[in-house]
């Protein structure tokens, strides 16, 4: 049996339904009830069958920080792939992060260990790696030689990262993955999708930097295929292609058919303005629009490589261009 974590999230999401393609028993663990329509939205974007393959899951409630909650939804499961995390860049949800993030993992790999799972799947982030070795692009190889300057998000996905190598030590095999910015629809109020609701709505400035970028369903499905493979005890960036900032908002807003930011948002504007967001948070008392960390990522310049698995598994990435306009026809459908 296949275990999810995260399930109503948006890569779990995009998993379960890839996952629902094989004659496998799939069990998901779900926190809010009312996220489950989420899912079957998700369902819907592939199949016209979303009701059939969405009825394959067994559902489960359970919180991952509480772990009387998981051992009894881990009989009978041979693996696990764990998607469940809280993202963001408010140093407000830094305690919240460690305790869904790393707690939660730590839950997740004890009873992987105490139930002899066969392999468990971790879905981290690029944000765990650095440019250590000043090379021309950020691989797997890249660790962090200190935490300094690092988001709040960053450190515990990391912290949860070395959780997982802990459990490849005591006899579970284990895959982790680490995405780029990954883009997709069914969440349109998160992450990249709230950028298509942002562009559509006017948005006038683009920021300098630039960062990798892959599709969900890459994510989905070299998750899966690294997780049947005989590849064990590995890590692998995820992404497709080293975009800018300015090149993603342009093809973003060609795509829904709306105005393209114009205006140039560099360091100096960046650091301002997530000055004047916290600023207006504290009168608020809402969180900020643009932080720190999340400025920082704006204007830096990263590029990563995916050349691992590529070569391994042969795998081959959505382009860019594609993911945006399946992205994008899916935003106007689902707003008009």
């Amino acid at each position: 049996m296949i275990l999810v974590t995260g399930g109503t999230g948006f890569v779990g999401a995009h998993l379960l339904y890839h996952l629902t393609l094989q004659e496998k028993e799939i069990r998901a663990i779900y926190r809010n009830k009312s996220r489950l329509k989420n899912v079957k939205r998700v369902f819907q974007y592939y199949s016209n069958e979303a009701e059939m393959y969405y009825q394959k899951i067994n559902w489960v409630h359970a919180d991952i920080t509480v772990i009387e909650d998981l051992k009894s939804i881990f009989d009978n499961v041979d693996v696990v792939y764990h998607c469940a995390a809280l993202v963001s860049f408010s140093s407000r949800d830094y305690q919240e992060m460690r305790k869904v993030n790393i707690e939660g993992t730590q839950n997740i790999v004890n009873v992987s260990i105490e139930k002899k799972i066969k392999k468990l799947c971790f879905v981290s982030s690029i944000a765990t790696l650095e440019n250590t070795y000043q090379t021309d692009y950020i691989d797997e190889q890249c660790f962090w030689t200190t935490n300094k300057n690092k988001s709040d998000y960053a450190i515990t996905k990391r912290a949860a990262e070395m959780e997982v190598w802990r459990a490849s030590q005591e006899g579970v095999n284990c895959i982790v993955v680490n995405p780029g910015v990954i883009i997709g629809p069914g969440f349109w109020k998160n992450g990249t999708g709230n950028l298509f609701e942002q562009i559509k709505n006017g948005m006038s400035y683009y920021s300098s930097g630039s960062s990798g970028f892959v599709d969900v369903r890459d994510v989905s499905k070299s998750m899966i295929v690294l997780m049947e493979s005989d590849i064990i005890n590995e890590a692998f960036v995820l992404v497709a292609e080293n975009r800018s900032f300015k090149d993603l908002f342009t093809q973003i807003s060609q795509s829904i058919k709306a105005k393209t930011p114009s205006k140039e948002i560099g360091k100096t504007g960046l650091e301002i303005a997530w000055r004047l967001a916290w600023l207006k948070s504290l009168f608020t008392r809402s969180k900020p629009s643009l932080t720190r960390n999340s400025a920082k990522a704006a204007y830096g310049q990263k590029k990563y490589t995916s050349e691992k698995i590529r070569r391994v598994l042969n795998y081959s990435f959505i382009p860019f261009n594609e993911t945006i306009q399946f992205t994008g026809k899916l935003f106007q459908k689902d707003k008009n």
